[in-house]
């Protein structure tokens, strides 16, 4: 009885479990490509895979065999297509921030945007990279090795024009500069304005790939400008800085437990449903 029970157990909540590791990975598969330059092809390729699934299910036999050869052709075809994306995916299974704790978080944010700050009065040009899941040591061995602490200050002197180093971008990791004169890669994207400089085009590429975030400042005006994720965000204010940061830093560090996934789900839900429910009178 016992055993008849424990089979009929598992015979329910194996396929549940299945149901609900899936769709954990899609939901965060898609949001990591969502507003990335190959979103377009994801969708593509959801397509295809929608229609396959159409076709064995009405047993479609010439058109299944069709879509699965262009299925084939199109998973391979995303390995090298999104290849940087892919590389920040993986490396960002272990959700690890380059923050510390919540409070460190706060801290090390306004370390960057005191030196932002002040690099934007001076129109001192300045490229910045946050490491966070993916490992810079490729960037970091191009550079000149620092490994200290990061304040305004610092930041500020590694680029203060005629200093040596101030060529070049900086790593941040935590609350430390690992190396400064760092070369970054060199975006390859030909849809970007010639107007671009080298500075912007390398914290493009730097963004594309890895998952760091990347703050640039311009020597000519002091503007500030941020890129992740292969997009760039000109001319921004500190304000709009801040609230990037703590987007991307603090907000995950708050909301990764799974109890709070469920719960923006269901508020999302619900959020939808109101909207389609008709007004009372």
């Amino acid at each position: 009885m016992e055993q008849t029970l424990d089979n009929n157990w598992l015979q329910y909540w194996r396929p549940i479990a299945e149901i609900g590791i899936l769709s954990v990975a899609i939901y965060y598969t898609l949001d990591f490509f969502r507003g990335t330059r190959g979103w377009p092809i994801v969708l593509a390729f959801l397509g295809l895979l929608i229609g396959l699934l159409l076709c064995i299910g009405l047993n479609l036999k010439v058109l299944e065999s069709l879509l699965s050869y262009f299925f084939g052709l199109s998973a391979f075809a995303a390995l090298i297509i999104f290849q940087p994306e892919l590389r920040r995916l993986l490396a960002g299974l272990g959700n690890l921030t380059f923050f510390g704790s919540l409070l460190e978080q706060r801290e090390n944010i306004e370390v960057v945007i005191q030196a932002v700050d002040r690099l934007s009065d001076s129109k001192i040009g300045a490229l910045i990279a946050i490491e966070q899941s993916t490992h810079l040591q490729d960037v970091v061995e191009s550079g000149i090795p620092i490994d200290c602490e990061a304040t305004p200050e610092m930041i500020e002197t590694i680029f203060f024009p005629n200093n040596a180093i101030h060529d070049g971008g900086i790593i941040i990791k935590e609350d430390r500069i690992l190396s400064a004169a760092c070369i970054f890669p060199l975006t390859r994207r030909q849809d970007i304005s010639k107007t671009i400089g080298t500075r912007h085009r390398a914290a493009i590429g730097m963004s594309e790939e890895s998952d760091s975030l990347v703050i640039i400042v311009s020597e000519e005006t002091g503007a500030i400008s941020t890129a992740h994720k292969g997009k760039l965000s000109q001319v921004i204010t500190l304000k709009k800085l801040r609230g990037t940061l703590n987007s991307i830093f603090v907000t995950p560090f708050r909301n990764r437990s799974f109890p709070n996934l469920v719960k923006s789900l269901i508020t999302r839900n619900k959020k939808t449903n109101s909207k389609t429910k008709p007004a009372s009178i």
